[in-house]
Protein backbone atom coordinates (compact mmCIF):
# COMPACT_ATOMS: atom_id res chain seq x y z
CA UNK A 1 0.00 0.00 0.00
CA UNK A 2 1.10 3.83 -0.38
CA UNK A 3 1.51 5.85 2.14
CA UNK A 4 -1.50 7.62 1.67
CA UNK A 5 -3.49 4.53 1.82
CA UNK A 6 -1.92 3.35 5.14
CA UNK A 7 -2.25 6.19 6.56
CA UNK A 8 -6.33 5.52 6.24
CA UNK A 9 -6.81 2.00 7.18
CA UNK A 10 -3.51 0.40 9.56
CA UNK A 11 -4.89 3.15 12.11
CA UNK A 12 -8.08 1.15 12.88
CA UNK A 13 -8.24 -0.69 16.67
CA UNK A 14 -8.66 -4.40 16.11
CA UNK A 15 -7.98 -5.14 19.61
CA UNK A 16 -11.20 -7.05 20.83
CA UNK A 17 -8.66 -8.05 24.34
CA UNK A 18 -8.74 -4.45 25.36
CA UNK A 19 -10.86 -3.45 28.60
CA UNK A 20 -10.63 -0.08 29.70
CA UNK A 21 -11.93 0.89 32.73
CA UNK A 22 -13.68 4.05 31.69
CA UNK A 23 -16.38 3.92 28.78
CA UNK A 24 -14.29 5.28 25.50
CA UNK A 25 -15.15 7.95 23.33
CA UNK A 26 -16.05 6.55 20.00
CA UNK A 27 -16.22 8.98 17.63
CA UNK A 28 -16.61 7.23 14.73
CA UNK A 29 -19.40 8.64 12.43
CA UNK A 30 -19.65 5.18 10.69
CA UNK A 31 -19.31 1.66 11.79
CA UNK A 32 -17.80 -1.17 9.65
CA UNK A 33 -19.61 -4.06 8.46
CA UNK A 34 -18.30 -7.64 7.82
CA UNK A 35 -20.71 -8.64 4.88
CA UNK A 36 -24.12 -7.57 3.32
CA UNK A 37 -25.72 -10.08 5.48
CA UNK A 38 -24.41 -8.40 8.61
CA UNK A 39 -25.82 -5.06 7.25
CA UNK A 40 -29.28 -6.91 6.25
CA UNK A 41 -29.31 -8.27 9.72
CA UNK A 42 -28.62 -4.99 11.19
CA UNK A 43 -32.05 -3.61 8.76
CA UNK A 44 -34.17 -6.24 9.94
CA UNK A 45 -33.14 -5.55 13.79
CA UNK A 46 -31.75 -9.18 14.29
CA UNK A 47 -28.26 -7.53 15.24
CA UNK A 48 -27.39 -5.43 17.94
CA UNK A 49 -24.20 -3.75 16.11
CA UNK A 50 -24.11 -0.08 15.42
CA UNK A 51 -24.71 1.87 11.92
CA UNK A 52 -24.35 5.36 12.13
CA UNK A 53 -24.17 7.84 15.33
CA UNK A 54 -27.05 10.10 14.06
CA UNK A 55 -29.34 6.43 15.23
CA UNK A 56 -26.69 5.31 18.07
CA UNK A 57 -23.41 5.47 19.56
CA UNK A 58 -21.73 3.01 21.92
CA UNK A 59 -20.56 5.98 24.09
CA UNK A 60 -23.89 7.85 24.18
CA UNK A 61 -25.81 4.50 24.74
CA UNK A 62 -23.64 3.57 27.78
CA UNK A 63 -24.26 7.03 29.27
CA UNK A 64 -27.70 6.60 28.83
CA UNK A 65 -28.04 3.15 30.57
CA UNK A 66 -26.50 5.35 33.64
CA UNK A 67 -29.51 7.61 33.14
CA UNK A 68 -31.86 4.94 33.09
CA UNK A 69 -30.53 3.63 36.43
CA UNK A 70 -30.47 6.49 38.33
CA UNK A 71 -34.30 7.26 37.08
CA UNK A 72 -35.41 3.97 37.71
CA UNK A 73 -36.65 3.14 33.86
CA UNK A 74 -36.30 0.72 31.61
CA UNK A 75 -34.29 2.77 28.75
CA UNK A 76 -33.12 6.42 28.13
CA UNK A 77 -31.99 8.72 25.54
CA UNK A 78 -29.58 11.67 25.33
CA UNK A 79 -30.19 14.75 23.39
CA UNK A 80 -27.80 17.79 22.42
CA UNK A 81 -29.81 19.89 24.58
CA UNK A 82 -32.27 19.91 27.15
CA UNK A 83 -34.40 22.05 24.45
CA UNK A 84 -33.62 19.25 22.25
CA UNK A 85 -34.99 16.89 24.50
CA UNK A 86 -38.01 18.48 24.59
CA UNK A 87 -39.28 18.47 21.10
CA UNK A 88 -37.77 15.56 19.90
CA UNK A 89 -40.40 14.18 22.68
CA UNK A 90 -43.09 15.85 22.09
CA UNK A 91 -42.50 15.78 17.96
CA UNK A 92 -42.45 11.70 18.52
CA UNK A 93 -45.60 11.36 21.03
CA UNK A 94 -47.99 13.94 19.56
CA UNK A 95 -49.59 14.58 15.96
CA UNK A 96 -51.84 17.72 14.64
CA UNK A 97 -55.22 17.45 16.35
CA UNK A 98 -53.66 16.41 20.03
CA UNK A 99 -53.46 18.54 22.90
CA UNK A 100 -51.03 19.01 25.14
CA UNK A 101 -51.87 20.15 28.87
CA UNK A 102 -48.76 22.26 30.62
CA UNK A 103 -48.78 24.05 33.90
CA UNK A 104 -48.65 27.79 33.12
CA UNK A 105 -45.82 28.00 35.44
CA UNK A 106 -42.77 26.62 33.82
CA UNK A 107 -39.80 27.32 32.15
CA UNK A 108 -39.70 30.65 29.78
CA UNK A 109 -38.33 28.57 26.33
CA UNK A 110 -41.00 25.21 26.84
CA UNK A 111 -44.07 27.66 27.35
CA UNK A 112 -42.40 29.08 24.36
CA UNK A 113 -41.58 26.00 22.27
CA UNK A 114 -45.70 24.91 23.24
CA UNK A 115 -46.98 28.35 22.05
CA UNK A 116 -45.38 29.77 19.50
CA UNK A 117 -43.43 26.38 17.67
CA UNK A 118 -45.43 23.42 18.46
CA UNK A 119 -48.61 25.14 17.32
CA UNK A 120 -47.57 25.70 14.01
CA UNK A 121 -48.10 21.87 13.35
CA UNK A 122 -51.69 21.53 14.74
CA UNK A 123 -50.85 20.35 18.21
CA UNK A 124 -53.33 22.71 20.57
CA UNK A 125 -51.87 23.96 23.71
CA UNK A 126 -53.85 24.95 26.67
CA UNK A 127 -52.35 26.41 29.73
CA UNK A 128 -53.69 25.47 33.03
CA UNK A 129 -53.16 27.50 36.50
CA UNK A 130 -50.81 26.26 39.19
CA UNK A 131 -53.77 26.09 41.45
CA UNK A 132 -55.54 23.89 39.42
CA UNK A 133 -52.84 21.19 39.13
CA UNK A 134 -53.87 20.55 42.47
CA UNK A 135 -56.87 18.54 41.03
CA UNK A 136 -55.25 16.70 38.52
CA UNK A 137 -57.88 15.60 37.06
CA UNK A 138 -60.03 18.15 36.37
CA UNK A 139 -57.35 19.50 34.08
CA UNK A 140 -57.72 16.34 31.26
CA UNK A 141 -59.91 16.25 28.37
CA UNK A 142 -61.21 13.76 26.62
CA UNK A 143 -58.92 14.82 23.44
CA UNK A 144 -55.86 15.65 25.92
CA UNK A 145 -52.66 12.88 24.66
CA UNK A 146 -49.87 14.33 27.04
CA UNK A 147 -49.37 16.58 30.19
CA UNK A 148 -45.84 18.56 30.78
CA UNK A 149 -45.14 19.74 34.11
CA UNK A 150 -42.42 20.96 36.18
CA UNK A 151 -41.69 20.20 39.97
CA UNK A 152 -39.66 21.94 41.57
CA UNK A 153 -40.98 24.69 39.33
CA UNK A 154 -38.45 27.15 37.67
CA UNK A 155 -37.46 29.87 39.39
CA UNK A 156 -40.05 29.94 41.99
CA UNK A 157 -39.55 26.04 43.53
CA UNK A 158 -43.45 25.41 43.85
CA UNK A 159 -43.67 21.77 43.65
CA UNK A 160 -46.90 19.87 42.09
CA UNK A 161 -48.09 16.39 43.77
CA UNK A 162 -46.20 14.19 41.34
CA UNK A 163 -48.14 10.65 42.53
CA UNK A 164 -51.47 12.42 42.10
CA UNK A 165 -50.83 13.77 38.38
CA UNK A 166 -49.47 10.27 37.70
CA UNK A 167 -52.62 8.31 38.59
CA UNK A 168 -54.86 11.32 36.96
CA UNK A 169 -53.05 10.67 33.98
CA UNK A 170 -52.58 7.14 33.97
CA UNK A 171 -56.80 6.88 34.54
CA UNK A 172 -57.34 8.76 31.60
CA UNK A 173 -54.58 7.45 28.73
CA UNK A 174 -52.49 10.30 29.03
CA UNK A 175 -48.55 10.31 28.77
CA UNK A 176 -47.43 12.57 31.93
CA UNK A 177 -43.83 14.00 31.39
CA UNK A 178 -42.28 15.56 34.24
CA UNK A 179 -39.20 17.94 34.15
CA UNK A 180 -36.97 16.70 37.10
CA UNK A 181 -33.74 18.73 36.00
CA UNK A 182 -34.33 21.03 39.43
CA UNK A 183 -34.60 17.95 41.60
CA UNK A 184 -32.42 15.42 39.72
CA UNK A 185 -32.87 11.95 40.03
CA UNK A 186 -30.98 11.79 43.43
CA UNK A 187 -33.49 14.66 45.27
CA UNK A 188 -36.45 13.11 42.93
CA UNK A 189 -38.02 9.53 41.69
CA UNK A 190 -40.94 10.79 39.60
CA UNK A 191 -41.23 7.44 37.75
CA UNK A 192 -41.41 5.32 40.68
CA UNK A 193 -44.78 7.98 41.70
CA UNK A 194 -46.13 7.39 38.54
CA UNK A 195 -45.49 9.60 35.70
CA UNK A 196 -44.52 8.14 32.29
CA UNK A 197 -41.52 9.73 31.55
CA UNK A 198 -38.77 12.06 32.99
CA UNK A 199 -36.57 15.21 31.22
CA UNK A 200 -33.26 16.98 32.11
CA UNK A 201 -31.70 19.53 30.99
CA UNK A 202 -28.25 17.47 31.24
CA UNK A 203 -26.51 20.82 30.84
CA UNK A 204 -27.56 21.34 34.43
CA UNK A 205 -27.26 18.92 37.67
CA UNK A 206 -26.35 15.61 35.61
CA UNK A 207 -23.29 16.93 34.62
CA UNK A 208 -22.75 19.77 36.81
CA UNK A 209 -19.19 21.13 35.64
CA UNK A 210 -20.97 24.23 33.20
CA UNK A 211 -19.19 22.41 30.49
CA UNK A 212 -21.81 20.23 28.43
CA UNK A 213 -24.60 20.96 26.89
CA UNK A 214 -27.33 18.51 26.86
CA UNK A 215 -30.57 16.88 27.66
CA UNK A 216 -32.17 13.44 28.87
CA UNK A 217 -35.10 11.84 28.76
CA UNK A 218 -35.99 8.19 30.36
CA UNK A 219 -39.46 6.04 30.67
CA UNK A 220 -40.88 3.17 29.72
CA UNK A 221 -39.69 1.32 26.68
CA UNK A 222 -42.42 1.80 24.62
CA UNK A 223 -42.27 5.46 24.81
CA UNK A 224 -38.93 5.28 25.19
CA UNK A 225 -38.82 3.41 21.31
CA UNK A 226 -41.20 6.22 19.67
CA UNK A 227 -38.76 9.14 21.19
CA UNK A 228 -35.73 7.12 19.90
CA UNK A 229 -37.50 6.44 16.64
CA UNK A 230 -37.87 10.34 15.97
CA UNK A 231 -34.47 11.36 17.57
CA UNK A 232 -33.16 9.19 14.54
CA UNK A 233 -34.77 11.79 12.29
CA UNK A 234 -34.49 15.08 14.05
CA UNK A 235 -30.81 14.28 14.40
CA UNK A 236 -30.60 15.27 18.28
CA UNK A 237 -28.80 13.04 19.27
CA UNK A 238 -25.91 13.94 21.68
CA UNK A 239 -22.17 14.22 20.75
CA UNK A 240 -19.88 11.34 21.78
CA UNK A 241 -17.56 13.54 23.63
CA UNK A 242 -19.92 15.34 25.32
CA UNK A 243 -21.65 12.10 26.40
CA UNK A 244 -18.33 10.91 27.59
CA UNK A 245 -18.40 14.06 29.89
CA UNK A 246 -21.89 14.06 30.92
CA UNK A 247 -20.34 10.50 32.00
CA UNK A 248 -18.16 11.42 34.45
CA UNK A 249 -20.22 13.89 35.69
CA UNK A 250 -22.68 11.35 36.65
CA UNK A 251 -20.49 9.49 38.75
CA UNK A 252 -20.01 12.20 41.15
CA UNK A 253 -23.87 13.26 40.77
CA UNK A 254 -24.75 11.67 44.67
CA UNK A 255 -21.81 13.51 46.06
CA UNK A 256 -22.46 16.63 44.45
CA UNK A 257 -26.29 16.98 44.97
CA UNK A 258 -25.59 15.76 48.69
CA UNK A 259 -23.21 19.59 49.23
CA UNK A 260 -25.88 21.65 46.86
CA UNK A 261 -28.77 20.64 49.15
CA UNK A 262 -26.89 21.67 52.43
CA UNK A 263 -25.81 24.81 50.90
CA UNK A 264 -28.81 25.81 49.69
CA UNK A 265 -30.51 25.03 52.90
CA UNK A 266 -27.86 27.76 54.80
CA UNK A 267 -28.37 30.37 51.88
CA UNK A 268 -32.26 29.83 52.30
CA UNK A 269 -32.44 30.36 55.67
CA UNK A 270 -29.91 33.15 56.09
CA UNK A 271 -32.28 34.86 53.18
CA UNK A 272 -35.33 34.61 55.41
CA UNK A 273 -33.92 35.35 58.28
CA UNK A 274 -32.62 38.78 56.44
CA UNK A 275 -35.43 41.82 56.77
CA UNK A 276 -34.06 43.36 53.52
CA UNK A 277 -35.56 39.99 51.18
CA UNK A 278 -39.33 40.13 51.27
CA UNK A 279 -39.71 36.67 50.31
CA UNK A 280 -37.42 33.26 49.99
CA UNK A 281 -38.73 30.44 47.71
CA UNK A 282 -36.87 27.01 49.03
CA UNK A 283 -39.44 23.80 49.36
CA UNK A 284 -36.78 23.15 52.27
CA UNK A 285 -38.23 25.91 54.14
CA UNK A 286 -41.62 25.40 56.39
CA UNK A 287 -42.48 28.98 54.92
CA UNK A 288 -42.89 27.76 51.45
CA UNK A 289 -46.42 27.07 50.06
CA UNK A 290 -45.33 23.39 49.29
CA UNK A 291 -43.24 22.52 51.79
CA UNK A 292 -45.17 19.75 52.58
CA UNK A 293 -45.40 18.17 48.92
CA UNK A 294 -41.94 18.46 48.77
CA UNK A 295 -41.41 17.06 51.57
CA UNK A 296 -43.70 14.04 51.18
CA UNK A 297 -41.86 13.52 47.52
CA UNK A 298 -38.53 14.11 47.78
CA UNK A 299 -35.78 13.00 49.42
CA UNK A 300 -33.67 16.47 49.38
CA UNK A 301 -34.77 20.02 48.37
CA UNK A 302 -31.89 20.65 45.91
CA UNK A 303 -29.59 23.65 44.74
CA UNK A 304 -32.16 26.52 43.76
CA UNK A 305 -32.65 29.87 45.97
CA UNK A 306 -35.04 32.38 44.78
CA UNK A 307 -35.55 35.38 46.64
CA UNK A 308 -37.86 38.70 45.78
CA UNK A 309 -36.74 41.89 46.35
CA UNK A 310 -39.02 45.20 47.11
CA UNK A 311 -38.45 47.94 44.28
CA UNK A 312 -38.71 45.26 41.31
CA UNK A 313 -35.79 44.84 38.39
CA UNK A 314 -33.75 47.82 39.43
CA UNK A 315 -33.47 46.74 43.25
CA UNK A 316 -32.53 43.26 41.92
CA UNK A 317 -30.26 44.66 39.14
CA UNK A 318 -28.27 46.74 42.17
CA UNK A 319 -27.84 43.78 44.27
CA UNK A 320 -27.04 41.66 41.06
CA UNK A 321 -24.64 44.33 40.00
CA UNK A 322 -22.99 43.98 44.11
CA UNK A 323 -22.34 40.13 43.85
CA UNK A 324 -18.84 39.24 43.97
CA UNK A 325 -18.84 35.66 44.49
CA UNK A 326 -21.29 34.58 43.26
CA UNK A 327 -21.33 35.02 39.05
CA UNK A 328 -23.61 36.56 37.07
CA UNK A 329 -25.07 34.09 34.14
CA UNK A 330 -27.50 31.86 33.40
CA UNK A 331 -28.02 28.30 34.04
CA UNK A 332 -27.88 26.44 36.96
CA UNK A 333 -26.41 23.10 38.55
CA UNK A 334 -23.04 23.85 38.31
CA UNK A 335 -20.31 23.48 40.94
CA UNK A 336 -19.91 27.34 41.24
CA UNK A 337 -22.60 29.40 42.32
CA UNK A 338 -24.56 31.62 39.64
CA UNK A 339 -26.94 34.21 40.11
CA UNK A 340 -29.72 34.94 37.22
CA UNK A 341 -32.13 37.90 37.08
CA UNK A 342 -34.89 35.43 35.43
CA UNK A 343 -37.42 38.54 33.82
CA UNK A 344 -33.93 38.76 31.98
CA UNK A 345 -33.31 35.27 31.34
CA UNK A 346 -35.31 32.40 31.61
CA UNK A 347 -38.49 34.29 31.40
CA UNK A 348 -37.34 37.55 29.17
CA UNK A 349 -39.91 38.15 26.63
CA UNK A 350 -42.93 36.84 28.37
CA UNK A 351 -46.30 39.28 28.62
CA UNK A 352 -47.32 40.52 32.13
CA UNK A 353 -50.10 37.88 31.97
CA UNK A 354 -47.39 34.81 31.17
CA UNK A 355 -45.06 36.38 33.95
CA UNK A 356 -48.19 36.57 36.67
CA UNK A 357 -49.10 32.90 35.35
CA UNK A 358 -46.01 31.95 35.78
CA UNK A 359 -45.38 33.65 39.48
CA UNK A 360 -42.57 35.79 38.21
CA UNK A 361 -41.78 39.16 39.76
CA UNK A 362 -39.17 41.58 38.37
CA UNK A 363 -37.52 41.55 42.02
CA UNK A 364 -36.62 38.11 41.71
CA UNK A 365 -33.14 37.27 41.64
CA UNK A 366 -32.51 33.46 41.00
CA UNK A 367 -29.37 31.65 42.62
CA UNK A 368 -27.67 28.41 42.08
CA UNK A 369 -26.35 27.77 44.64
CA UNK A 370 -22.67 26.01 44.37
CA UNK A 371 -20.00 23.44 46.18
CA UNK A 372 -18.59 26.50 47.77
CA UNK A 373 -18.10 26.92 51.59
CA UNK A 374 -21.16 27.95 53.22
CA UNK A 375 -20.03 31.07 55.09
CA UNK A 376 -18.66 32.26 52.15
CA UNK A 377 -22.16 32.71 49.92
CA UNK A 378 -23.73 33.87 52.86
CA UNK A 379 -21.21 36.60 53.61
CA UNK A 380 -21.33 37.33 49.63
CA UNK A 381 -25.15 37.68 49.67
CA UNK A 382 -25.09 39.87 53.13
CA UNK A 383 -22.64 42.10 51.08
CA UNK A 384 -24.83 42.40 48.35
CA UNK A 385 -28.15 43.43 49.70
CA UNK A 386 -26.42 46.76 50.78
Amino acid sequence: MKPETKAIHRGRSQAAEVAPLTTPIYESTTFVFDSAADVEAHAEGRSARYLYSRYENPTVEAVEGVVAELEGAESARLFASGMAATVTTLAGLLKAGDEVVCCAAIYGGTLRLLTDLLSKFGVRVRLVDLEAFGRPADVLRDETRLLWFESPINPTLRCLDIEAIGAACRARGVTSVIDNTFASPINQAPLARGVDLAMHSATKYLNGHSDVTGGAVAGGTDLMSAVGATRRLMGTILDPRAAYALGRGLKTLAVRIGRHNANALAVAQFLESDRRVRRVYYPGLASHPDHAIAVRQMRGFGGIVCLDLEGGLSRAAAFFDRLQLFVRAASLGGVESLCSLPVLTSHHGLSAEALQRAGVSAGMARLSVGLEAPEDLVADLDRALG
